[in-house]
């Protein structure tokens, strides 16, 4: 499960506007989710830590009686770009288990995979600057929009490469903490998948997540509580 959750093409003129605001400020934080997953109600719970070498780790846990979710991705920030280092997602659904581990060595810029993962994913698969896993993404369309940046981005995530674009599909209130706040929609839609992301001013990570696949809802995440 890839909780990934990726707007338009601006005028030459709003793009170099956009360069000159400043990324939001890298902060820890740890949000709690109202979660559903499988038909089933479900506790969630996002993080982002500081680690040694000016790196971070932006991690996703979702637990219920069915399923065990986790992702973890560690990553450093260049030239205002989130830059993914290494990654480990686990899951357990019912009885069956997979773990897959990424490395992303910007030395060399190639990409590798093991553990439950089908033998031509294992890579090595070239890196561009930019290029992001699916989580991480989740935090840079939030800074993307704050700053005026085109929702595009190249995933590269279980040995596969995929372009992503959101678009803005309006405006809607979201309650946190007993409170209503306005917030951006954006989406993107990939077949018969569909990923909506509702991002509020001021708040590191999307106040909702939304995953459907074949018009029903497969994954919600809503905001409880954000410290």
């Amino acid at each position: 499960m890839t909780v990934s959750p990726t707007l338009f093409r601006i005028a030459a003129t709003a793009i170099l506007a956009a360069t000159s605001l400043p990324a939001l400020a890298m902060e820890p934080f740890t949000a709690n989710y109202q979660a559903s997953y499988m038909g089933m109600q479900a506790n969630g719970v996002m993080t982002l830590a500081a680690e040694e070498g000016n790196r971070w780790r932006y991690s996703l846990q979702i637990k219920n009686p069915m399923a065990d979710l986790s992702q973890s991705t560690v990553f450093d920030e260049q030239a205002g770009k989130l830059r993914p280092l290494s990654s480990h997602d686990r899951s357990t659904v019912l009885i069956k288990r997979k773990q897959v581990d990424a490395s992303y060595d910007w030395s060399s810029r190639q990409a590798t995979w093991n553990g439950d993962v089908k033998p031509e994913r294992r890579g090595p698969i070239s890196l561009r600057s930019g290029d992001m896993d699916a989580l991480l993404i989740n935090l840079a369309i939030v800074r993307d929009l704050a700053a005026g940046k085109p929702l595009s981005y190249r995933m590269v995530d279980d040995g596969r490469i995929k372009p992503m674009t959101y678009r803005v599909i309006g405006k809607e209130n979201v309650t946190i903490d007993g409170k209503d706040r306005e917030a951006t929609k954006v989406a993107r839609v990939d077949g018969d998948k569909e990923q909506i992301a509702w991002i509020v001013p001021g708040m590191p990570v999307p106040a909702r997540l939304l995953q459907r696949e074949k018009s029903r809802d497969a994954l919600d995440l809503t905001i409880k509580s954000l410290h």
